[in-house]
């Protein structure tokens, strides 16, 4: 729940400025109200629109909820869904997830699910589990050919603003076993989704953790609000 008019148009403009390959796919994922801008504003370059939400409902007596049709009206080729502040504030569980998912790709869009496990999960040893579950339940929501659309988001909880990170290492096993999750549905998903991290992306372990082998890209947080941090990361992906 960031940005304004004036901090959207500057952010984006030295984002827009700063693309210099299309070797990589690039996205910003704005807070509702700002879409129309930020749609505008990236309008003519190879930088997408993304929502940071969407509702799991086509229409009706839900207020305040943004539908995914709304969105793709204002031309989002992205949903985020299921982020970890959404499960922990908002009491989101893996069946809203799952309805949500799906409801992103009826309208078109590509969602971008999210899965991760808490310090207390990892410390216990469950972390395969609790995220591989947490996928599962998803992917039974979907049909077969559905799960090559959509892009999956390992963000470990206890790695995000909290001084802990997560190695490479620690990093790619999970995507890994995510990674075999979907080959259980569907062998060309395997190949074809991308599976992002969000742990506390930045410019310094960006290339690290974008050189393993099964991390496709990152799902930034922070470091998305400063467009030389932003454009560093996308520089990495582009190198990878």
């Amino acid at each position: 729940m960031n940005g304004s008019l004036a901090a959207n148009a500057a952010l984006v403009a030295d984002i827009r400025a700063g693309l210099v390959s299309a070797n990589a796919d690039v996205a910003v994922c704005v807070p509702a109200p700002y879409l129309a801008q930020v749609q505008a504003a990236v309008a003519g370059s190879s930088l997408a629109l993304g929502a940071q939400d969407v509702s799991a409902h086509a229409s009706g007596a839900y207020t305040g909820e943004v539908s995914a049709a709304m969105l793709a009206e204002f031309g989002c080729k992205y949903a985020i869904v299921g982020h970890s502040e959404r499960r922990a504030y908002h009491g989101e569980n893996d069946a809203a997830v799952a309805a949500k998912t799906a409801a992103a790709l009826k309208a078109g869009l590509t969602p971008v699910v999210c899965v991760g496990e808490t310090l207390a999960e990892r410390e216990a040893g469950r972390t395969n589990d609790i995220v591989g579950g947490q996928l599962d339940v998803v992917l039974a929501a979907l049909d077969v050919a559905d799960v090559q659309k959509i892009v999956v988001a390992y963000e470990p909880v206890w790695a995000i603003g909290t001084g802990k990170t997560a190695t490479p290492a620690m990093a790619q096993d999970v995507h890994a076993m995510l990674r075999t999750r979907l080959a259980a549905k569907n062998a060309d998903a395997a190949v074809r989704v991308q599976i992002l991290y969000g742990g506390s992306m930045k410019p310094d372990n960006a290339k690290e953790l974008l050189a393993m082998s099964d991390i496709d890209g990152g799902l930034i947080g922070g470091a998305a609000l400063k467009a030389a941090d932003f454009l560093a990361i996308v520089q990495a992906a582009q190198g990878n």
